[in-house]
């Protein structure tokens, strides 16, 4: 697999999650284990550019993939625009829940630039751009993702702000 634009070999157990071999096999701590059954989105990875619940996934899935941690999010150095903008916003308090509502975002914000409506859009016959994305869109886009310390207001800010420079 590739992860965050490296190839990556790693000897797995079948039953092993891709969690499990990106924080325990591969060191990438940034992805979160919270619930471990799918429902906070802590876990959320982008396996060839889509969001993927990383604790529901099996590694053995992602054999020939892209793999994208919030790791491999910045760039030269410098922080992804929605990286960024959690920090602008204070898109966080206990940050436990930001790695994957920041992997999730991203992923949410290409979904818009395809032109994928959700159950928010008011009007699925008109172009739809990022910049189009109001705060209902958001938080509709980004309910599979919990925040135990409620920074939704942050956050749906955050995530405005960077679809609108992203």
């Amino acid at each position: 697999m590739t992860v965050n634009g490296h190839d990556r070999s790693i000897l797995i157990e079948p039953r092993m999650t891709l969690l499990t071999a990106l924080r325990d096999e591969l060191g990438l701590t940034g992805t979160k284990k919270g619930c471990d059954r799918g429902e906070c989105g802590a876990c959320t990875v982008l396996v060839d550019r889509r969001r993927v619940l990383s604790c529901m996934t099996l590694a053995i899935m992602s054999g020939g993939k892209e793999i994208t941690t919030i790791e491999g999010l910045q760039q030269g150095g410098e922080l992804h625009p929605l990286q960024a903008a959690f920090i602008d916003h204070d898109g966080f308090q206990c940050g436990f829940c930001t790695s994957g509502q920041i992997v999730s975002a991203v992923a949410m914000i290409e979904e818009a630039r395809t032109g994928a409506p959700s159950a928010a859009t008011a009007d699925v016959t008109k172009p739809y751009l990022p910049a189009d994305l109001t705060a209902a869109e958001i938080r509709e886009r980004m309910s599979g993702n919990l925040c135990r310390c409620a920074c939704y207001p942050n956050i749906v800010d955050a995530v405005a702000e960077a679809a609108g420079r992203s």
